[in-house]
């Protein structure tokens, strides 16, 4: 089986690369791996939906995503985390194994933080009555919703904002057509794409003045 590899956008595709007029995300350059090649202690697997909007970006259903301290348990309890705090039917779990490849990078590079981690997804299974991955909606939600306030759910709700939202195919999936500032700004690229409220008449809201 071949797989792609989940990548975090770079300074030079994150957010800059839409092609006017149409406000496309470009198809992403994502390298095809084999699995054998992939040696961490665990890799999070799935495949794109049909139909889903992300295989505009992707040259094969198939994705992975690589894991250098988590095991691959431990990053699918993370996962299952990220969907719980942060439903959205749209997206695929792609998008949140980039959660567990954030967390896990933080867990390769601190020790403490990797040991907050294991003993928050411990506390998960436990309070779940078993494998916190595999538990049903109902009792993921209320062992999640245990503990919260602990350091373990700041943490993992914390980098849900950015691993989530903060990367291309999220932007895809909502809608987001990226950047604008070096494009000229939003005034004419997206300022009155209001499609749920009627326009305003001209009196109420002039033409924006411009500099020629």
């Amino acid at each position: 089986m071949r797989v792609i590899a989940i990548h975090r956008a770079t300074s030079a595709t994150a957010g800059g690369g839409c092609d006017e007029p149409s406000g496309e995300v470009p198809k992403l350059n994502l390298p095809l791996v084999r699995r054998e090649f992939l040696k961490g202690s665990g890799v999070l697997i799935g495949t794109l939906a049909l139909g889903s909007p992300l295989l505009a970006l992707a040259p094969s259903r198939a994705w992975a995503v690589e894991l250098k301290t988590l095991s691959q348990a431990e990053g699918q309890a993370i996962l299952k985390m990220g969907r719980v705090l942060f439903p959205h039917k749209r997206l695929p779990d792609a998008v949140y194994a980039l959660l567990a490849k954030d967390l896990d990078a933080a867990a390769s590079a601190d020790a403490k933080a990797a040991d907050l981690l294991r003993s928050g997804i411990a506390a998960l299974d436990k309070a779940a009555g078993g494998r916190f991955a595999g538990a049903s909606a109902a009792r993921q939600r209320s062992a999640v919703k245990s503990l919260e306030g602990t350091p373990f759910f700041a943490t993992v709700r914390g980098k849900c904002i950015t691993s989530l939202y903060d990367n291309d195919m999220a932007y895809k999936v909502f809608g987001y057509p990226g950047a604008s500032w070096d494009k000229g700004g939003y005034l004419s690229r997206g300022f009155q794409d209001l499609k749920w409220l009627p326009s305003p008449d001209a009196e109420a809201s002039p033409p924006p003045y411009q500099r020629s």
